[in-house]
């Protein structure tokens, strides 16, 4: 987007807020070396008060649940490609479906990893047959809870102190 951006004058901006800012997130560092701004962090906004902010200006998102990337479902060193992206969305979609307000599904080739909050996690296994459909329709071969429920950046429990995948010899 950015080179888009710089023919038309224009600025890309993400909705990066204070609190994404302790995550190891390589995207956002991506976007921040090519000249992307993050408002919200430039202003000191968490995403409480992005959130206070919205539902003061009457916007019916200001409580939509975290959107993250599907790309931040697939374990470093998998390769993203738009048919694992599809399978994760197709399986998320499903599970939207079914009245899941929050979840992802971490790919791990066959295997399906579903996270929900922990709240949810006691209907996710009352309505298993529905739950395994949906995910099986969306191509995964075995489908699994995370009994830790959902955790944003659990992929990157793998990485060392400087942020990096350590090195296997």
């Amino acid at each position: 987007l950015v080179p888009l951006a710089a023919e038309r004058d224009a600025t890309v901006v993400l909705g990066v807020n204070l609190d994404d800012l302790g995550d190891h997130r390589p995207g956002q560092a991506a976007a921040s070396r090519r000249g992307a701004r993050f408002p919200f962090v430039e202003v000191g906004l968490d995403k409480a008060a992005v959130r206070a902010l919205a539902r003061h200006l009457g916007l019916d998102v200001w409580d939509k649940p975290a959107a993250a990337c599907l790309a931040s479902r697939v374990p470093y060193g998998t390769p993203v490609t738009a048919e694992v992206l599809a399978r994760i969305e197709t399986a998320e979609a499903g599970l939207l479906a079914l009245g899941f307000r929050e979840v992802r599904v971490r790919h791990h080739g066959d295997v399906a990893r579903i996270e929900v909050p922990l709240a949810d996690l006691e209907r996710l296994v009352t309505d298993r047959a529905a739950v395994v459909g949906a995910v099986r329709a969306a191509g995964y071969r075995w489908v699994t809870v995370d009994l830790e429920g959902l955790r944003s950046g659990n992929l990157n429990v793998v990485l060392g102190p400087d942020g990096r995948l350590p090195v296997r010899r």
